[in-house]
């Protein structure tokens, strides 16, 4: 199993999460954090980090964000990974 980066993270992307990540399993594109499932160690470490209650375990993912499983693991493959805490994006801050 793994973590899923969802709906409310768009736009606001607080790092917060990241900085707690033991394995570097967050990338990050101009609007949200995704987290690669092929990483992800299912710690739940980030999970309580989230300002925003964005990320949920795979298995409780609210059903109208289900899409986001596929999106994270499509999305990670591609964008960099982030290591380190970031100022929030303006929207929402």
């Amino acid at each position: 199993m793994t973590h899923v980066v969802t709906e409310p993270c768009i736009k606001c992307r607080y790092t917060d999460c990241v900085s707690v990540c033991p394995v570097d399993c967050f990338h990050e594109d101009k609007e949200m954090l995704t987290i690669d499932p092929e990483v992800c160690i299912d710690c739940g470490a980030c999970i309580p980090e989230c300002p925003v209650q964005a990320i949920y375990a795979e298995a409780d993912v609210p059903e109208k964000w289900k899409s986001f499983i596929q999106l994270n693991a499509e999305k990670a493959k591609s964008l960099p990974v982030i290591t380190e805490k970031k100022t929030p994006l303006a929207e929402k801050k």
